[in-house]
């Protein structure tokens, strides 16, 4: 089942695509896609209802994030060997932790806004991780029972900010609209091995990422446990799993960083497409 929030921002309304691609309105059956609508009773009474009897949406209707509220985002860095061989860091030999702002949440194909003065914002396509029960120390054998679904996150990151200004890599992960989340939340059941995805990212129309989760230093369910072991996990958490190579920082002989007017599409198999435009600062968003 794929589930997504539409309409204009601050108003989304809950929806479902069905298997024609036909977005449907969900507003009657729920009040809104949220960490209360994530438990398995819920989303077994949604997927048993009939799509094609749920009133279709007009496809051009902007996409919002997939949740109407996300307590914790938390990220995971360099959990791709070849993305830290990239970025001079060595392999992990544990998850690399960090947090993302909620605040920078933004639709699948919102733009891109550059914060002021930005110089380096740069591009990863990862991985997203939705929480559906609450864990605490679970086993990694159990991990993914935790797991009420997937979908693509585009972790924009402004490597001043992360690298040359002091403390944790929060400060260049958080700015606004540097969490694109969507199109749509994919249920575990539909997704299948999550450790088997095709990704891929292209800036201007030209390929600059390409991977799968199956070269992942550690995996979701890995993830998932040894999270569990350092917070609790609530649902309506998001965890972004990390990137594979070709982010803008690593190219060579020189990186290239995002500037305005640059397109950027990205996607993950089975989790759908994403669309920016990125644009410069602005004090509204």
């Amino acid at each position: 089942m794929k589930l997504l929030r539409y309409g204009p921002a601050g108003l989304e309304k809950p929806g479902l695509l069905d298997d024609a691609g036909t977005i449907r309105d969900l507003s009657g059956h729920l009040e809104d896609l949220g960490p209360e609508q994530l438990a398995d009773a819920t989303l077994k009474r949604l997927a048993a209802l009939a799509a094609d009897s749920l009133p279709a949406v007009p496809r051009a209707t902007r996409l919002g994030p997939i949740l109407s509220r996300v307590g914790k985002f938390i990220a995971i860095g360099l959990n791709y060997s070849d993305h830290a061989a990239e970025s001079n860091m060595p392999v992990p030999t544990e998850p690399v932790v960090f947090m993302k702002a909620t605040s920078c949440l933004s639709g699948p194909n919102d733009p891109i806004m550059l914060p002021k003065d930005s110089t380096k914002t740069d591009w990863e396509v990862e991985l997203g991780v939705v929480i559906g029960r609450t864990a605490r120390y679970i086993e990694r054998d159990h991990a993914l029972d935790y797991v009420a679904g997937y979908t693509l996150v585009h972790d924009v990151s402004e490597r001043e900010y992360q690298l040359e200004r002091g403390g944790t890599w929060d400060k260049g992960k958080g700015c606004d609209t540097f969490g694109p989340t969507g199109p749509w939340l994919v249920t575990a059941d539909e997704v299948g091995d999550v450790q088997n995805l095709d990704m891929w990212l292209d800036v201007n129309g030209q390929r600059m990422q390409t991977g799968n989760s199956r070269t992942m230093i550690f995996g979701v369910a890995e993830i998932v446990s040894y999270l569990s072991r350092f917070m609790t996990l609530w649902p309506g958490d998001l965890i972004t799993t990390g990137t594979p190579p070709g982010v803008g920082m690593g190219q060579k002989p020189n990186p290239i960083y995002l500037k305005p007017g640059d397109e950027v599409r990205l996607g993950i198999e089975k989790l759908g497409t994403q669309h920016q435009v990125v644009i410069p600062w602005r004090r509204e968003l």
